[in-house]
């Protein structure tokens, strides 16, 4: 005969109920937790940026070739008119520390210095058309990736994992698909005089793009949006207006004017504008590097318009290169980075694509007082007084 206590026993291990078993998730399951709203968003904000860029590219191929207008400082400094009276303004009308005066006396000579690299990796970029090939131009410009990679481990301390150097990887093979592509349709590869130049100064633009992007990516994150654009800008049109009156006078005066040709200045700086007001947008939502990997789409929208405006061959592997790099992008945005520095906050740094994106706070952290938030490096060495984030 079973005891009373045994008996109840054994009935209670006969009722458990069988939802209470946990299963695996399904293929469908797993494919919806990749796909979700802040990936498909993440994605959709890195082509805006790629279509700008598109749009600068084409723009600056009609001034160039059509009407002989190759005044790519004076381009330039057209932007950095337009960041100095929307955002330099509004810094110079902002009270307390957020004033440009505040900020100047703070922060000058490392804007200066930013200011500085920025007009300089575009100049050198554009430079190197004239001198090398342009599928040189296309796979060294890539060199930007591996730059932000390293810049971002050793000064922004973000860890990645195995799955973004596999999405770093496809992106890449999508890019070489895509140079293929050209040489196989023949399309235009340029003169290629002096080589070597050429593609050093390449090697040297991506290098001085890859420290802006990295610094861009802290100043907005730790600091202000709006700040950096003002910073770039004052120095921006300040240094920019200097290189112009030297190098690029004689040039501007040659400029056949017509409506056309301001309507193609006005289409370029439209595009570069938003360009740079957008994209401090889409690094603070994810990183320089995802930003970087996004851009290289941006030739292949080129080629797509160039199919109908310039009588460009086509060929399939450019639409296979462009679904290898969206692959990429998917593979890398899929999961989140973190910061090494402190991984309790890497929330605030990560890239907020792989997942949800609430701010790292806990029911506990009520009770306790706030400490400061997480920075990278010595730019921003002064502690906020209100912290961004909890921290448990």
């Amino acid at each position: 005969m079973i005891p009373e206590h045994q008996n109840h026993v054994v009935t209670t291990i006969e009722t458990i109920p069988p939802e209470t078993v946990t299963t695996s998730p399904t293929l469908f399951q797993r494919i919806k937790k990749v796909f979700n709203r802040e990936l498909l968003l993440t994605l959709a904000l890195g082509q805006v940026l790629s279509l700008l860029i598109c749009g600068i590219g084409l723009t600056s191929k009609y001034l160039a070739d059509d009407y002989h207008a190759n005044t790519p400082v004076f381009q330039s400094f057209l932007n950095y008119i337009l960041l100095f009276l929307v955002y330099t303004t509004t810094l110079a009308v902002r009270q307390g520390e957020e004033n440009l005066l505040a900020i100047l006396k703070r922060r000058w000579w490392k804007y200066m210095i930013l200011g500085l690299v920025d007009i300089e990796a575009n100049y050198l970029v554009i430079k190197a058309y004239q001198y090398t090939t342009l599928t040189s131009v296309q796979l060294l410009d890539c060199f930007v990736i591996p730059v932000v990679l390293l810049l971002s481990w050793f000064f922004l301390l973000v860890r990645y994992k195995a799955v973004h150097f596999v999405g770093v990887a496809v992106c890449l093979l999508g890019m070489g698909c895509m140079v293929g592509a050209d040489v196989l349709v023949g399309r235009q590869q340029g003169l290629g005089d002096n080589k070597l130049l050429g593609d050093l100064l390449v090697l040297a633009g991506a290098t001085l793009y890859g420290i802006s992007n990295v610094c861009e990516e802290f100043i907005v994150k730790n600091l202000s949006r709006v700040e950096f654009l003002g910073m770039m800008g004052l120095f921006g049109s300040f240094f920019s207006g200097i290189q112009l009156a030297i190098m690029e006078h004689k040039q501007l005066l040659r400029v056949q004017w017509d409506w056309q040709i301001g309507l193609l200045y006005i289409g370029f700086s439209g595009c570069m504008f938003g360009l740079y007001s957008f994209m401090p947008v889409v690094i603070r939502r994810t990183s320089a590097t995802a930003v970087n990997l996004s851009l290289l789409t941006a030739d292949l929208y080129s080629l797509f318009c160039g199919l109908f405006l310039f009588q460009y061959k086509f060929s399939a592997l450019y639409l296979l290169s462009f679904l290898i790099i969206m692959l990429g992008l998917v593979f890398y945005s899929s999961s989140s980075t973190y910061v090494a520095q402190d991984p309790r906050v890497y929330k605030q740094f990560r890239n907020v694509a792989g997942g949800n994106h609430h701010h790292v706070a806990d029911h506990t952290s009520a009770s306790r007082p706030l400490e400061p938030s997480v920075t990278y490096t010595s730019l921003g060495q002064e502690v906020e007084e209100e912290p961004r984030i909890r921290v448990a």
